[in-house]
């Protein structure tokens, strides 16, 4: 069809992004994994130094982490006719005194409606984090992760049903041991899910 790129075109234009480039400290080099077909959506935060240098999303024990709780291989994972992988930044954003900076603002305006449109239907789409959250949730800012999560299923005006997780990184060990009911009730539910799309 005349003007709506195709979903590899789309990937091409995406390569070549360089709207933010002034701001990235090891230059731009954009992270993004979908398909026309991909029945799994999730939305993170920005690549780490580890995932700029491999160029694959969530190559790092974040993603190790992840690929537990929803109990899916690396194969399954990195398929993009399954597993749609969009962050919120898509290049390495730098650092700040606490860690990581947060995602560039430019990506998600920038990319992830054209994304989105090409997806499919009734995926299932999770929102890992509190920077993806805030963008499709904004309904629930006022309540902490804690609650977000432990609500389960959410509804977003852009993305219809979501579920809301915690970003994965090492400091998410701490609040687990605080919450175990996400291990003993929000996994278990989590991957019978994905097991089933």
């Amino acid at each position: 069809m005349s003007g709506c790129p195709s979903t590899e075109s789309l990937h091409a234009e995406i390569k070549t992004c360089t709207i933010c480039s002034t701001h990235l400290p090891l230059g731009p080099r954009p992270i993004v994994q979908f398909s026309s077909r991909s029945r799994i959506l999730i939305i993170g935060q920005a690549p780490g130094t580890k995932v700029h240098a491999s160029g694959v999303p969530w190559d790092d024990d974040s993603g190790d982490r992840l690929r537990d709780w929803l109990g899916l291989q690396k194969e399954a994972f990195y398929d993009p006719n399954k597993v749609a992988l969009m962050p919120m930044g898509f290049c390495y954003p730098g650092k700040t005194k606490g860690g990581d900076a947060p995602p560039r603002k430019e990506c998600a305006p920038a990319w992830h409606d054209r994304i989105l449109g090409k997806l499919p239907r009734g995926r299932l789409t999770l929102l890992v984090g509190t920077f993806a959250q805030a963008q499709y949730l904004p309904q629930a800012k006022k309540l902490s992760l804690t609650e977000r999560v432990r609500q389960g299923q959410h509804q977003s005006e852009a993305l219809g049903p979501v579920i809301p997780l915690p970003h994965p990184s090492w400091r998410v060990r701490m609040w687990m041991k605080r919450n175990p009911w996400y291990e003993e009730e929000v996994l278990p539910a989590l991957r019978q899910r994905v097991a089933q799309i």
